[in-house]
């Protein structure tokens, strides 16, 4: 009979995992369950358990799953796992009188009751592994016995084993605590262990893939089988952590740029539907971001295995972005025609898009768009101050290792800035450039466009409404004025093509005044409200092209274009007049947004960002690590509603700005 106990486990399972889609309807009908015998035969043979069944073979293509599932949330903490639940409740043959043990079979190392399978293992035979089910407990009596919901699968992470190398995550898909490290119940986040949650059984066939898990500090073998977390302090630990986190996220980041130069930047299907121009647009200098990343991580990597116990990283930071980072610069400087290239390519190459698409859904892309690969060197220098900071805040002050980090991080901040000036010095020096050939003075005192300093806040159409005007406005008031706003001068010009326009006044901002219009009675001003343009705003301007005072009516076709225009025309006037910023809500930033507007503000995410305004879905917000101002979707972030939080970011955004010039 001990013979006959694997046969009996097979015909069970076999009868009850029917996974081949593509089997005969007959089999599906109930004729076959898994090509061993009749099903009417399973109540006197059995189950049969066997490494060659469909299920353990994996040959089935489609599987059913209980509606319930279908809508039910996976755990918080994903793995990388293939994990069926099965059901199993059944009647078994008179022979098998004992309760059947709980089975649980692991790809590396499932430990149970009296069972010892590790398929991974070669040494180990299929029928030795069977015999350690205990064969004369399956037939020493009858009766009726119950198998619980067990789990089938891989746990690569459950035991944290080998190295964070492993199994390395895109860079889209990681979640750095360090960026986190004031906002909710983050204080102890750097603490906490990402384990497996195990899924709740159901009656029913569940498959499921997860991600591996992102590796801590304190689940590295070298640590946790050593004893050394009991050896030093709680807070030595977050430091550890926080090390740690730029080593692992520095590995992602560098597979995820190795993916961009392989299948994007090196795929020769995709070079040859564009010009040698739009492909260096497209990629710029991204193999030698990819060249000093590398650096980067093998000089980390050289650290962390000199000592588990890592003393510092801050002189390594340091280094790197001084004299290995200057890459990045380049990179930010072309951002500019990255994206007008891109945004092109896409929208008039229709060979390109579909190469792009092709490539775009490989599994190593991940389904991931190709300008989320594009952006990464601008997410990952903007991020690096955060984690420095996050390094110095778990330091103990007046130490070495503190004003080694302190150092690193003005460092690192440096870099960014100059990436950020980069950015913005092509970009503005290139539209001043084509707006000055745009516009056509004629008789107005001429203004000259062209400078260093002078940028673009906004530029749009508004109506100009008739009603109270001087006689200067009523010879122009037939059409709508389009107005350019730069950061010292207001030019309000008549459209005459998509290319071209002729002014019609200017006055710099010292000299202009707005304020709103209201429609319901409750104006600001003794001008009084079209009914046909109930978004309006008083534009008054002291001091014209020709000295003299004038005033203008202008309307909006909404609320939130109204409100963008009127602050856009009052940010001079209003940089600190929000008073205490530990009053004002802030939000941290769930979704990237990339601006379309020049008054609009980009964004990464885990930003956190004030909220100055709220309009329409819309908010006006100043983003804490470097201070820029502008409007983005509402849907885009989700509100910090944590007290403490809130007064510990601004905290942070302080003292950033104070240690680093920011």
């Amino acid at each position: 009979m001990g013979d006959q106990s694997p046969l009996l486990l097979e015909r069970h399972f076999s009868s009850n995992l029917q996974l081949d889609a593509m089997a005969d309807p007959q089999r599906q009908s109930g004729a076959w369950c898994a090509g061993v015998q009749p099903c009417e035969e399973r109540g006197k043979g059995g189950v049969i358990l066997s490494t060659q069944s469909q299920a353990a073979r994996k040959l089935g293509t489609q599987q059913l799953i209980p509606r319930s599932l279908a809508v039910a949330s996976r755990p918080k903490n994903r793995h990388h796992t293939t994990i069926i639940t099965l059901p199993v409740e059944m009647t078994m043959d008179k022979r098998v009188s004992a309760p059947a043990p709980d089975l649980s079979w692991d790809d590396y190392d499932s430990e149970g009751e009296g069972l010892s399978l590790r398929r991974n293992r070669r040494n180990k035979s299929y029928r030795a592994a069977v015999k350690s089910l205990n064969p004369a407990a399956l037939v020493a009596g009858s009766g009726a016995s119950t198998l619980r919901p067990r789990t089938l699968g891989r746990k690569r992470n459950q035991k944290h084993g080998g190295s964070f190398k492993d199994e390395p995550r895109l860079y889209q898909e990681i979640r750095e605590r360090g960026l986190h490290s004031n906002n909710q119940n983050a204080e102890d986040d750097l603490l906490e262990d990402p384990v497996a949650g195990s899924p709740e059984p159901d009656q029913g066939i569940v498959v499921k893939s997860y991600r591996p898990v992102q590796r801590t500090w304190s689940q590295l073998p070298q640590v946790s089988e050593t004893g050394l977390l009991q050896l030093i302090s709680v807070e030595e630990r977050k430091r550890q952590e926080a090390i740690f986190e730029i080593i692992t996220s520095e590995h992602s980041y560098k597979h995820s740029l190795d993916i961009l130069v392989r299948h994007f930047k090196g795929n020769m299907d995709l070079r040859n539907t564009m010009t040698t121009t739009d492909h260096h647009h497209l990629f710029s200098n991204i193999a030698d971001i990819q060249a000093a990343s590398k650096r980067f991580f093998e000089d980390l990597e050289r650290r962390h295995h000199d000592n588990p116990v890592i003393r510092d990283i801050s002189d390594i930071v340091q280094d790197h972005a001084s004299h290995h980072f200057q890459p990045y610069i380049t990179y930010c400087a072309n951002e500019t025609f990255q994206q007008r290239a891109l945004q092109r390519l896409l929208a008039s190459n229709a060979a390109f898009k579909e190469v792009l698409k092709q490539i775009e859904m490989s599994a190593e892309c991940g389904g991931l768009p190709m300008i989320s690969f594009l952006i990464l060197p601008m997410q990952r220098v903007t991020r690096l101050p955060l984690l420095m900071d996050t390094i110095c805040q778990k330091t103990p002050n007046q130490t070495a290792e503190y004003f080694a980090s302190v150092w690193a991080l003005k460092a690192i901040s440096k870099l960014v800035r100059k990436c950020n000036e980069g950015a913005r010095t092509m970009e503005r020096t290139e539209q001043m450039y084509t707006i000055q050939k745009q516009m056509d003075f004629g008789k107005i005192k001429p203004f000259p466009l062209v400078s260093a300093s002078r940028w673009l806040r906004k530029r749009g159409e508004l109506t100009v409404c008739t009603d109270d005007l001087s006689m200067f406005w009523k010879a122009f008031s037939a059409k709508s004025n389009y107005l350019f706003l730069f950061n010292d001068v207001l030019i309000l010009t008549r459209k005459k093509s998509e290319e071209s326009f002729v002014v019609m006044d200017y006055a710099t901002l010292e000299n202009v005044e707005a304020e709103l219009e209201q429609s319901d009675g409750q104006a600001t001003s003794p001008i009084r409200a079209s009914s046909s343009a109930p978004y309006s705003l008083k534009l008054l301007m002291r001091r014209n092209s020709e000295g003299r005072a004038e005033q203008i009516v202008l309307a909006a076709e909404t609320q939130i274009e109204r409100a963008r225009w009127v602050t856009a025309l009052q940010q001079h006037k209003q940089m600190d007049v929000y008073g205490n910023k530990e009053d004002l809500p802030q939000c941290e930033v769930t979704k990237a947004y990339m601006p379309r507007e020049p008054d609009e503000l980009g964004l990464q995410q885990a930003d956190v960002v004030i909220i100055l305004q709220r309009v329409e879905g819309w908010y006006h917000g100043q983003r804490m690590r470097d201070g820029e101002r502008g409007w983005f979707p509402a849907g885009c972030a989700t509100e910090i509603t944590n007290r403490i939080a809130v007064q510990l970011n601004v905290q942070r955004m302080e003292r950033l700005r104070k240690e680093t010039n920011v």
